[in-house]
């Protein structure tokens, strides 16, 4: 087996250190010594999207806001799904990110970032959430390792009572608050019910049938 590549390193805004690596055609992302993406394992990531956004298909406009670029995943799946006139916003919180998109993994990436339908933001989900106002059909989180953070302790205001109260401001009536998991959270799950949202858990693999158990919350205004 070939030796694993180290191809870009990038600082997480607040502290911490995300690394790119590759080792032949699959790339990972690290934090530390934790691996938060591995191209390999997109399953439960596209979950997030099929679960989601199917129900969207047939809609004329729908407006959806992707929390989390990551290895894109979750924004390919949704963009197979929806229809033309939809209007996907894939807010991510390091620039860099990014630019592994574009750069490094562009191949893999394909051409979802300059698909019509995308517009790709470098910034904090939250920030765009609470200024949203009733805006999105859908909003798809997939930032740090759940509710229960890892990256960075600021991402804990996505999902605190606060951040719930935002993010069901910023749906439209009927709109779904779907939120990617490595593991379940019970208090979690009481926490959407207390914010108002009809909420339903959804466990998912990590490849394909196989792989690690993720859970998805899908959250209904």
């Amino acid at each position: 087996m070939r030796p694993r590549l180290l191809i870009d390193s990038a600082e997480v805004p607040g502290g911490g250190e995300l690394r790119l690596y590759r080792r032949d055609a699959d790339f990972s992302i690290m934090l530390g010594a934790t691996e938060l993406m591995n191209s390999r394992m997109s399953g439960s990531e596209e979950a997030l999207a099929t679960l989601t956004c199917a129900p969207l298909a047939a809609a004329m406009a729908p407006a959806v806001l992707i929390g989390g670029l990551g290895m894109g995943f979750t924004l390919r799946a949704a963009l197979a799904l929806l229809p033309g006139k939809a209007r996907v916003t894939v807010v991510e919180l390091v620039p860099a990110v990014i630019d592994w998109a574009r750069g490094p993994m562009a191949e893999f990436h394909g051409n979802s970032l300059d698909d019509r339908r995308v517009e790709i933001v470098a910034g904090d989900v939250a920030d765009l959430i609470r200024r949203a106002g009733g805006s999105y059909d859908a909003i798809l989180l997939d930032v740090d390792n759940g509710p229960d953070g890892l990256t960075r302790e600021e991402n804990d205001r996505l999902y605190d009572a606060r951040g719930l109260g935002s993010a069901k401001a910023a749906l439209r009536p009927g709109g779904v608050l779907a939120v990617w998991s490595s593991a379940p959270d019970r208090t979690f799950s009481q926490r959407l019910r207390r914010a108002g949202f009809a909420v339903e858990e959804q466990v998912v693999r990590s490849r394909g049938g196989k792989g690690g158990r993720h859970l998805i919350w899908l959250a209904r205004r």
